[in-house]
């Protein structure tokens, strides 16, 4: 805590005030986390003085292909941005002022908690990463890119922590000079899977914890079955897990997660299977070869009014770059579907091989067709054929 406070008068976050009439400060709370390391180990203890509580931000990142690969964290992140409003926070509870007890704080810079922060931490980084020579991305804002002399070093942002690398160790050094000089950085090492692969991603440690938690140690291990979710029902609700390396339970833990709220028997049974399942497969991940060619294709699915309660399909998506899998989703479709044909429309009208195909380019990847593989011969043809029908008039 004393460590963030200096941070903060070091860097002329705020100022010690008389409280305006007619403002109504806000008020400030400490938050305590551990920041842990890539194999699971607690490398630093972190003390976060907030104004509000963050909200959390959920963006998938996958390996960036880069020889030299490494993951920064700013110790002072959002307080590096500046604010325009006029914002008066409370003095932390237990750091008061002696001689002025019932001053407040008037922000010169962003601290956690407020909506401008994150904006205005981005909005700094972008201008340094701009001034000094990167090109930001088409699509994907919160990527960065620096070419010269043939060798090029990525930059990625999300939230406070900055991912990067390069072809050339001579320009990542540079980066990370000019970084330590700009910003108060810790490194955090370099991302073992960035490199070569010696194992594909996976989440075997997290499903150890897990296990260990909620205290697993009983269930036996089970391969998977096609009712993971049978018996639940609308009223019934349960938790979600994490897959963000594991495709392959994703419609079963966002089927569960709907029903969190209240859970019942049959979704504890539920969990249990999906437990049983990764406990039966804890060395599946996914892998990315680094001698992979390089095209793009995607694949998509759905059934036709699978769900009973209100009819409406479940869809499913995975791309493709080479072999390896680097996006994909499952997720129930927003309207109700009349028939096969126009569920599987409904689906390809929301691909993301365009965006996909517009952020690669950034990277230097051109592509030209890229094929869209479904099983359904009625929608090709429509696609093909946009005839007139009843059915299909209302689809742009």
């Amino acid at each position: 805590m004393h460590e963030e406070l200096e941070n903060f008068e070091r860097n002329h976050v705020w100022d010690l005030v008389e409280p305006p009439p007619n403002r109504r400060p806000i008020g400030t709370k400490w938050v305590f986390k551990n920041k842990r390391g890539e194999d699971g180990m607690v490398v630093r203890n972190k003390a976060r003085l907030l104004v509000w509580k963050p909200l959390g931000f959920c963006l998938p990142l996958r390996p960036l292909k880069a020889s030299n690969c490494s993951k920064w964290m700013s110790s002072l992140a959002f307080p590096n941005g500046f604010i325009e409003e006029e914002v008066y926070v409370r003095q932390p509870p237990g750091f008061e002022s002696a001689r002025f007890p019932d001053r407040v704080y008037k922000l010169r810079k962003a601290l956690y908690g407020p909506k401008q922060a994150p904006r205005a931490w981005y909005a700094r980084l972008k201008s340094f990463l701009l001034k000094s020579g990167f090109v930001m991305g088409s699509v994907d804002k919160t990527l960065f890119l620096l070419s010269r002399g043939g060798d090029t070093t990525i930059v990625r942002i999300y939230v406070d922590d900055i991912i990067f690398g390069g072809s050339s160790h001579a320009l990542v050094s540079s980066f990370a000079e000019q970084m330590s000089r700009e910003f108060e950085m810790s490194l955090m090492g370099e991302l073992r899977s960035s490199k070569a692969p010696k194992e594909p991603l996976s989440i075997k440690q997290s499903t150890q914890e897990t296990y260990s938690r909620i205290q697993t140690r009983h269930l036996m291990p089970m391969k998977m079955g096609r009712r993971w979710t049978e018996g639940i029902s609308r009223d019934d609700r349960l938790t979600s897990y994490p897959t963000a390396t594991r495709p392959d339970i994703r419609f079963a833990v966002r089927l569960c997660a709907r029903y969190r709220a209240s859970p019942r028997t049959s979704h504890r049974q539920a969990v249990k299977r999906i437990f049983r399942y990764l406990k039966f497969t804890p060395e599946l991940g996914l892998w990315y070869s680094s001698g992979s060619s390089l095209f793009l294709r995607g694949f998509l699915d759905a059934d036709h009014a699978g769900r009973r309660i209100d009819r409406k399909s479940t869809s499913g998506t995975c791309q493709l770059l080479g072999i390896s899998l680097v996006s994909w989703s499952s997720r129930k479709q927003a309207s109700v579907s009349l028939s096969t044909t126009k569920r599987l429309l409904l689906l390809a009208a929301r691909s993301q091989l365009l965006w996909m195909k517009a952020t690669l380019s950034d990277f230097g990847l051109r592509f030209g067709k890229i094929p869209l593989l479904v099983d359904s011969t009625s929608a090709i043809s429509i696609a093909k054929n946009p005839v007139l029908h009843s059915r299909t008039k209302h689809i742009d």
